[in-house]
């Protein structure tokens, strides 16, 4: 591997005993072996930090919010000239990062978005796993994966932004590198560690991608998204403030329209999105209730 960059994988944790342990194995299960582990830990009173203190890894304690998380990892601590962040309930398929690392050095691409797989058995989670499908590469999505010298040229996250930082991010590197898309490999053997865990939480019939992210949502629902949603709304305003002189920024972002029903039909994706009537209907029907309750948190926020 002497000849293959290193690249640094920047994982933000706030009370995550119960994740971050997958997510080590699957870094350190990778197949490409030249990777720097860094976690940066937001005053965790669990046992995240000792978990993580088995690994080979940096770590780190860095807050308030998770985008000066990620730029002490990226920009402070990581040494690699590719860089990745992730949160600690995700799981990296196993040959997430060589193939990644084909990618950007055989087509001249600076940064990266990854397939993501949601996980889970109940109803939510099979509601939000097809609803994933249809995010990758849109408006709606955000690189994961990228060069150290591009990002460097970005001035990394906004750290006034908390949700809407991905985009902003995303927003802002497309202005000076290459993206592409990171394409789908089958999982061909089924010895990798974590793969039973992976096999129990999707529908039977699911593919395993060994590029893709695993997001493990198994124990949130319906009322924990919701809540996560009403807690960005703040950044929300401050995201379209910073980018008022600029429209086409949030345009679709935070498009009603958009959201609701123009990602899951543009480029031809409306054949996938109507296979699925029931799960595609659900979708819809979540969205509304997304779009409803934040509504309601932001009249709330407005009469306080």
């Amino acid at each position: 591997m002497q000849n293959k960059p290193l690249v640094s994988v920047v994982i933000t944790t706030k009370n995550e005993e119960s994740n971050i342990e997958n997510c080590l194995i699957s870094i350190k299960e990778q197949d490409y072996k030249n990777i720097e582990t860094i976690l940066v830990d937001n005053n965790s009173t669990d046992s995240t930090k000792k978990i993580a203190s088995r690994y080979n890894i940096i770590i780190s304690n860095k807050g308030p919010e998770r985008s000066a998380q990620r730029n002490h990892g990226l920009i402070d601590l990581a040494s690699g000239s590719y860089l990745m962040f992730i949160d600690a309930d995700m799981i990296l398929g196993q040959n997430l990062i060589s193939s990644a690392i084909d990618k950007v050095l055989g087509n001249n691409i600076d940064g990266l978005y990854i397939p993501e797989t949601i996980l889970g058995s109940r109803l939510f989670n099979r509601i939000r796993r097809f609803e994933r499908n249809f995010y990758i590469g849109s408006d709606i999505d955000a690189i994961r994966f990228f060069s150290r010298d591009k990002f460097i040229k970005t001035g990394g996250f906004d750290e006034s932004l908390t949700g809407p930082e991905d985009w902003d991010f995303d927003y802002r590197f497309r202005q000076c590198g290459k993206v592409s898309v990171l394409e789908e490999s089958l999982l061909i053997k089924d010895s990798w560690s974590l793969y039973s865990f992976i096999h129990q939480n999707l529908d039977q019939g699911d593919n395993i991608y060994s590029s893709h992210i695993f997001h493990n949502e198994t124990n949130i629902g319906l009322r924990e998204f919701l809540n996560k949603k009403c807690y960005y709304l703040n950044s929300f305003e401050n995201y379209k403030n910073k980018w008022k002189g600029n429209k086409k920024v949030y345009a679709n972002q935070l498009s009603i329209f958009y959201r609701l029903f123009f990602v899951f039909l543009e480029k031809q994706k409306y054949k996938k999105f109507l296979k699925k009537p029931f799960l595609a209907f659900l979708v819809i029907l979540l969205k509304l209730i997304t779009f409803l309750s934040t509504l309601k948190c932001s009249i709330k926020k407005k009469c306080i």
